[in-house]
């Protein structure tokens, strides 16, 4: 609302007042009262209106808190270590360093057995680690995506089959099945470099890790078919195809992301666990292919610290990193997250001053 338009509307409202009958017979103060109630009333209109200009879209933004800051500070710093780092540091297979060398300027975090420098193996194996969570949440989101927004939007027998599929592959425990197939796969005859490659454990971990986002996503398909945009697409005689990727996935978009980076942080998790036992990628260095090395290096028996702290680190602060964006991304996939810090805060200051405050907000 801009001043013109205020200014009109204020015009207005003291017309319309000077002309009513019974101001005659007020008092000047009385008429004073009404013309600066009937200002103050048109500027709060035009402030509110200006605010729901500005924030029409902010609902769909996660607020800025102290989560998403942190969590995207070392997020950005662990990603550009992995993207920048293995530019500017030596090969990881360069075994011509002395062996088990502690932390020195020379080693900024010392060597291992074989000799190989730990930052080129932390640079590297970051790289490789960020590349299968990438891969492996990506394919584990468009699984979700087919099996549990089309069942939602769907219904039916549709909707029937592909959940029963869900639900199967929900059940079976992930971890047995994650190395099963690893180790049948990757000694299976015919498959070249993919072999034992961090391409094939992504996809390992992408496809075993996709059945809980899709409940997720088909009970949130199964709410947002039954919403007036998407019965007005319907008559219009939109394909179903072109709703759920207009009308249906654009409103999941917070959710997506939040499935996404789960899908992230479960792949950088399991990597390490079968890299740990033996079954992860043997053709190149991750984190998890790290710490193997350390443990069959006996690492721990020598006092070599420097050679399994910093992956373990890395792992822990990257999963913390993006645990911290996804609990953001939830406030604004749950109005009840967004809004429990401010009624904290409200009990708080209620304690303080002697009141209580009802489970509405509001002070008893």
């Amino acid at each position: 609302m801009d001043d013109s338009q205020t200014t009109l509307d204020l015009t207005e409202a003291e017309r319309e007042l000077e002309s009513r009958d019974d101001v005659p017979f007020r008092s000047p103060l009385t008429a004073d009262v009404a013309r600066e109630t009937a200002r103050d009333a048109t500027a709060t209109a035009g402030v509110a209106a200006a605010s729901v200009r500005q924030g029409r879209f902010r609902h769909l933004l996660p607020s800025r808190s102290a989560k998403l800051v942190a969590g995207l500070v070392v997020v950005g710093l662990i990603v550009l270590f992995g993207v920048v780092a293995p530019f500017f540091v030596q090969s990881p297979n360069d075994s011509d360093n002395p062996s088990l060398q502690p932390p020195s300027p020379e080693y900024w975090l010392g060597t291992t057995k074989l000799g190989y420098d730990v930052l080129s193996q932390l640079a590297w194996g970051t790289r490789g680690s960020l590349f299968i969570g990438v891969v492996a949440g990506v394919v584990a989101l468009v699984l979700a995506i087919a099996f549990g927004v089309l069942a939602g939007y769907f219904g039916g027998v549709i909707d029937e089959v592909l959940t029963l599929f869900t639900n199967i592959v929900l059940v079976i425990p992930g971890l047995p099945v994650v190395m099963v197939i690893a180790a049948y796969v990757q000694n299976a005859e015919g498959l070249g470099p993919l072999a034992r490659s961090s391409l094939l454990v992504a996809l390992v971990l992408g496809i075993t890790s996709w059945a809980g986002s899709a409940v997720v996503l088909r009970a949130q398909s199964r709410s947002l078919r039954t919403r007036e945009y998407v019965a007005a697409a319907r008559v219009a005689g939109e394909k179903p195809m072109r709703v759920i990727f207009v009308e249906i996935l654009p409103n999941l978009v917070p959710l997506l992301a939040a499935q996404l980076l789960f899908g992230i942080i479960f792949a950088i998790l399991g990597e390490a666990g079968l890299s740990y036992l033996g079954l992860g990628p043997t053709g190149s260095i991750t984190l998890g292919t790290m710490l193997n090395d350390a443990q069959t290096g006996q690492a721990v028996g020598t006092g070599a610290w420097w050679w399994f702290v910093p992956p373990g680190l890395v792992i822990a602060a990257l999963g913390a990193g993006l645990s911290l964006i996804n609990f953001a991304i939830d406030e604004v996939v749950n109005p009840k997250l967004r809004l429990a810090p401010e009624h904290a805060k409200r009990q708080r200051r209620a304690a303080k001053a002697g009141k209580g405050v009802a489970d509405s907000g509001a002070f008893a």
